[in-house]
């Protein structure tokens, strides 16, 4: 082999071995800049394959200004918790349609519910809903309490009555997303995330509102849809083109309460791949390039972000939450609580994500 050769097959190795370490993605999501230094990212971390990446450290990001790496001692980056500045909302959609009251599952049902309860965590804010004939959907909980407070509400679906035996599915969507939306709208926190997770045991039978309405209508408030279908009666393409960020399907009763544990795992962990890192610039003015590496192992990714330091000074504190600002969109103030600048709305179940330069865009 030529010395030519062997220089073009040695580059090539080293690009093939470089391409398979780039087994993460981190994609930005909002960024928050305030005196005196403090920068803030808040982003996703997921591998190739979509599969979130929770647990990292802080000491496994590095910090690049202008193409150089920022000490730790001199950035004192740190992960902050989510909570300072977002809110999750999970809704469970139960039908509670004729079907499903008649033939004896409501126990089922309840059982899977405080599955699910159990498997979702004290992070999110959950409210649960029903649905049956009825144009209005019925609330059992709503967004008033933590999840793992939620389990004695299903006590109310035992005596359940059902006024309209149809299945008002597509309409009780349409419903759900509007009930989400007021809660997030009401919130002072700038992050909002929000997840539809809908139980039927049959497809619409109602015709108030078509599957295409029900999907805009979830677009429409960037919220993350699951649905949990059982039985044959369930149209399966149509219920999993309707759940397109997750759709499982039971044939069998028994597995209710798993198929409900395994989607609020699922939720879970979708946002434990989200980080809040913050940390204190060395920069006191310019425009800068950020690059922020996550290092995990022999697989790392990066993501980058443009900053002004314009009257940055010292004695920054990077435990000082961040004030993210995101343009055109407006924030109820809430009584005795400070109002927080901007608001952007995320959904933990499908990849919303948009920063002060680009709008949310569709995806995981």
């Amino acid at each position: 082999m030529t010395k030519h050769g062997s220089i073009l097959l040695f580059t090539v190795v080293v690009l093939l071995f470089l391409g398979g370490c780039e087994g993460l993605r981190l994609h930005l999501v909002n960024a928050s800049v305030q005196k005196p230094s403090n920068v803030a990212l808040y982003f996703t971390m997921d591998t190739a394959e979509g599969e979130p990446v929770p647990g990292a450290t802080a000491d496994q990001f590095q910090i690049y200004e202008d193409g150089k790496l920022i000490s730790t001692y001199e950035s004192k980056q740190t992960i902050l918790n989510p909570e300072v500045a977002t809110v999750r909302y999970t809704l469970l959609l139960l039908d509670m349609s004729g079907s499903v009251v008649e033939s004896g599952q409501v126990p089922l049902v309840q059982e899977a519910v405080v599955a699910f309860l159990d498997g979702v965590g004290e992070q999110e804010k959950v409210a649960i809903y029903a649905f049956d004939g009825r144009e209005e959907i019925q609330p059992i909980a709503k967004f008033s309490a933590r999840a793992g407070r939620l389990a004695g509400s299903t006590d109310s679906l035992s005596s359940w009555k059902t006024k309209d035996p149809s299945t008002n599915l597509n309409g009780a969507i349409v419903e759900a997303a509007s009930v989400i939306q007021e809660a997030m709208d009401e919130s002072d926190e700038p992050l909002r995330f929000a997840n539809l997770v809908v139980f039927t045991d049959g497809t619409d039978r109602a015709h108030r509102a078509t599957s295409a309405q029900a999907l805009d209508a979830v677009e429409a408030s960037k919220i993350g849809i699951f649905v949990i279908g059982l039985g044959g009666e369930v149209g399966q393409e149509e219920m999993q083109h309707l759940g397109r960020d997750g759709f499982v399907h039971v044939e069998d009763k028994d597995a209710v309460v798993d198929a409900f544990h395994g989607v609020a795992e699922r939720i879970k962990g979708l946002a434990a791949r989200f980080y809040l890192l913050s940390y204190c610039s060395p920069s006191r003015a310019g425009i800068h390039e950020l690059e922020v590496k996550a290092v995990l192992g022999e697989e790392h990714g990066s993501l980058a972000y443009e900053f002004d330091a314009e009257g940055f000074k010292p004695k920054c504190d990077p435990t000082t939450p961040p004030a993210f600002d995101v343009p055109g969109t407006k924030n109820k103030k809430k009584k005795g609580k400070k109002k927080k600048k901007g608001a952007v709305s995320v959904s933990a179940g499908a990849e919303k994500s948009g920063t002060e330069d680009s709008p949310p865009d569709e995806g995981y």
